[in-house]
């Protein structure tokens, strides 16, 4: 048996409508599949001590990265009864108001994608290493926290 191992989830800058529309469409020839669930995690243009945000800057231990998204594929997998599940993230900076993570997954059942799709999601914020420089609109800085 084939062994799995940890793919590059990483996509330079912000991740497009157009490749989030591509990866939906990809899955209509897939006639087992019930139900789809999709989180979009965007970048929000808050406010900090007077100052806006207009982007953040993602920088990752890439390798280890990597693995903790596959660890956390593999877990979900084993908890919930899903079809297939994909994981996008950016590095570099992004935009306010651009999508930064793309997480999609697939099962028989509607049910299965909540539950799922929540798992996945806390465990990328809980576990990744994954970090954002916030960007002022002062072109300032700041180390964001998860929250």
């Amino acid at each position: 048996m084939k062994e799995k191992k940890a793919k590059n989830v990483f996509v330079e800058g912000a991740i497009s409508a157009e490749f989030i529309g591509n990866s939906i469409a990809k899955h209509q020839s897939k006639t087992t599949i019930g139900a789809h669930n999709i989180f979009l995690g965007q970048v929000r243009a808050d406010q900090i001590d007077g100052k806006a945000i207009t982007a953040i800057e993602y920088t990752a231990h890439q390798d280890m990265a990597n693995e903790k998204f596959f660890e956390i594929r593999e877990a979900t997998f084993v908890k919930f009864n899903l079809t297939c599940m994909h994981i996008y993230h950016s590095l570099g900076a992004v935009n306010a108001g651009e999508i930064c993570l793309f997480v999609f997954v697939s099962s028989p059942r509607r049910k299965e994608v909540f539950k799922a799709l929540e798992f996945v999601v806390e465990e990328i914020k809980a576990k990744v290493p994954v970090f954002g420089k916030e960007l002022f609109e002062d072109e300032s800085h700041q180390w964001k926290v998860n929250s």
